[in-house]
């Protein structure tokens, strides 16, 4: 058995079992109500994404900003504190209400999290602004991380421990790397569908004034003969 085997069967106590659950159990919700919401494949999965995103910063994080607002996550008495203090195993600052990380998680819970039940009800509509608020959803996403990782890097992550297999690759790597990358696909779903709106509308503009030309120049014809 190698050491990273060791470690990650060390560390797969009761806790870290029921908050792997409990991020699991958000994930299925989301699948669950994707699959019926959605009228395409690419409707499903988008949506389930949604809903899971939108459970994960109302839920989670949303508890995350309250037990930090009253004081911190250590020091609370919660079983939704109890997953943030399995977490913070990885990344001290979730622990001890880091002022960065509480303004970060404000602002997600505020603003993310209602954009993304916005933009499940835009797609589900087929409202004519859902890229529009997708491109903000995604911007907002990827702004959240970058700041909250970032500032850490600059001081060579006195914060984040990397030295084990599921604090590193699990908790920090996997599941902040989905706000990450899904966000980024979803960017340029919505670039491609807008460049090609605004092509097909080129192409209608040139067929329509081509055409106008072409009457004109017959009417002209006409009326000479």
């Amino acid at each position: 058995m190698d050491n990273d085997s060791f470690q990650l069967q060390s560390l797969l106590s009761n806790v870290t079992f029921l908050s792997l659950s409990f991020a699991t159990l958000l994930a299925l919700i989301g699948v669950v109500t994707g699959l019926y919401l959605g009228k395409t494949r690419g409707q499903q999965w988008t949506l389930a994404w949604l809903v899971y995103n939108a459970l994960t910063h109302f839920v989670l994080e949303g508890s995350f900003v309250v037990f930090s607002l009253r004081g911190t996550v250590i020091n609370t008495d919660h079983f939704l504190a109890t997953i943030w203090k399995e977490y913070a195993k990885a990344d001290r600052r979730w622990g001890v209400s880091d002022p960065t990380i509480v303004s970060l998680e404000i602002l997600t819970v505020g603003l993310a999290g209602p954009l993304a039940l916005l933009l499940c009800y835009a797609i589900v509509k087929d409202q004519p602004y859902k890229h529009f608020v997708q491109i903000i959803l995604c911007v907002c996403e990827l702004y959240g991380g970058w700041m909250t990782f970032c500032p850490e890097w600059l001081q060579d992550s006195p914060n984040l421990r990397t030295d084990n297999f599921l604090y590193l690759w699990v908790y920090l790597v996997f599941f902040n790397m989905l706000w990450v990358v899904i966000p980024l696909a979803m960017l340029v779903q919505s670039y491609r569908e807008l460049f090609y709106a605004e092509v097909q509308k080129t192409v209608i503009t040139e067929t329509t004034t081509t055409k106008l030309i072409t009457h004109k120049y017959n009417t002209r014809s006409k009326k000479k003969d």
